[in-house]
């Protein structure tokens, strides 16, 4: 009788372990070895994506924390719905850059909890300006393009994303006022 509560104890462990061990590779991300576009309004763009490690992958230091900022366009007056819609397309499309382009820099905000903060600007031009600023300190950015199917014109620069060292990205956009 106790060999038999013996077998029986080993076999539901087992069991129990073989069906953990089943949760864990299911809940793994995929990440796809080529980009792949998420949405007409962020694929606008017609540069060609290149496949260079960016600058930032050289910089990451595993000391400092990393955020990411989501500088909105103010002047545009759209929506909250909108607003939340364009900064999950900058999310995103910085996101699927750097898996391809700089992991480590990817890895480290991943391991900060992938602070974001999300800030506002008054113009096209404040944003291409801060993008010029954010290249020259070697942090990505992506600018997210509207397609114009719902509330404002076609092909409207609507949000940026930047990320890296907090410090650097506050230099950056340290100065703009919370949305």
């Amino acid at each position: 009788m106790m060999d038999l509560m013996c077998l029986t104890a080993l076999l539901l462990g087992a069991a129990i372990g073989y069906y953990i061990s089943t949760l864990r590779q299911a809940r793994r991300i995929f990440v796809p070895s080529k980009p792949v576009a998420i949405n007409a309004e962020s694929s606008g763009n017609k540069k060609t994506k290149s496949k260079e490690p960016l600058e930032i992958e050289k910089l990451t230091d595993f000391r400092k924390k990393f955020k990411m900022v989501l500088v909105v366009r103010n002047d545009l007056k759209m929506g909250k719905g909108k607003i939340a819609a364009q900064c999950s397309h900058a999310t995103l499309g910085l996101y699927q850059k750097l898996v391809q382009r700089a992991p480590k820099a990817l890895n480290r905000w991943e391991y900060c909890a992938q602070p974001k903060v999300v800030v506002k600007i008054e113009s096209e031009e404040e944003m291409l300006v801060l993008q010029a600023r954010a290249k020259s300190l070697k942090l990505p950015t992506h600018i997210t393009i509207d397609a114009g199917k719902t509330q404002i014109a076609p092909d409207s620069r609507t949000v940026m994303a930047i990320l890296g060292p907090v410090d650097v990205v506050d230099d950056v956009t340290g100065g703009l006022k919370l949305m």
